[in-house]
């Protein structure tokens, strides 16, 4: 099995999310290959190398996504059938994230980069009006301050959701799910297509 982790706005393969997953792999998993990749601050880039890097894996593949990240591999797995789990996901980062637009500086990277129209009409054009009912996991903190969870649970009906009561947008229960959440990715993986 593979798993894809994408982080979010002005975050990078180094975050510390990213980093608790791939130390809980390389401790109780090792047969699973993570990939994260560093993501263009670019939306429309962003979602080509997250594309690129899942075609070139096999089937067996999971997208887990936070936040803008849960945003793009909910549009991957729409495209291509995989499941996604997805941690306080973005909705309409277009909307979100449209406060932000100019000058940026990812605090991971040190990256100076500028967030334009072009960036926000790339997200809308990703946006996901009907995610397919069975293939995500959500799991949303009811404290999160950057994104209204209440929001991502409508938007995702039908879809298994955890809400972790006072748990914020960094999602601190992570580490504690993550083992379910490998499970659960690997079930949906066995099912026939």
């Amino acid at each position: 099995m593979h798993i894809v982790y994408l982080h979010g706005f002005n975050s990078s393969p180094k975050s510390l999310k990213a980093g608790e997953t791939a130390v809980w792999l390389n401790l109780h998993a090792q047969d699973i290959e993570l990939h994260c990749p560093k993501l263009s601050p670019h939306p429309a880039e962003a979602i080509r190398q997250a594309e690129t890097l899942l075609l070139s894996l096999p089937a067996d593949t999971l997208l887990i996504g936070s936040s803008l990240g849960g945003f793009y591999a909910t549009y991957l797995a729409e495209r291509h059938g995989r499941p996604a789990a997805l941690i306080n996901p973005a909705i309409r980062p277009d909307r979100d994230l449209a406060r932000f637009a100019g000058e940026q500086t990812n605090p991971y990277t040190g990256e100076v980069y500028t967030l334009g129209d072009a960036d926000l009409a790339a997200l809308q054009a990703q946006t996901t009006d009907k995610p397919t009912p069975g293939r995500y996991w959500l799991l949303l903190g009811s404290r999160d301050e950057v994104l209204d969870w209440r929001e991502a649970a409508r938007h995702y009906n039908g879809n298994r959701q955890t809400v972790f009561n006072g748990d914020d947008h960094r999602l601190n229960n992570w580490p504690k799910v993550l083992p379910d959440v490998v499970a659960w990715g690997q079930r949906q993986l066995s099912k026939p297509s």
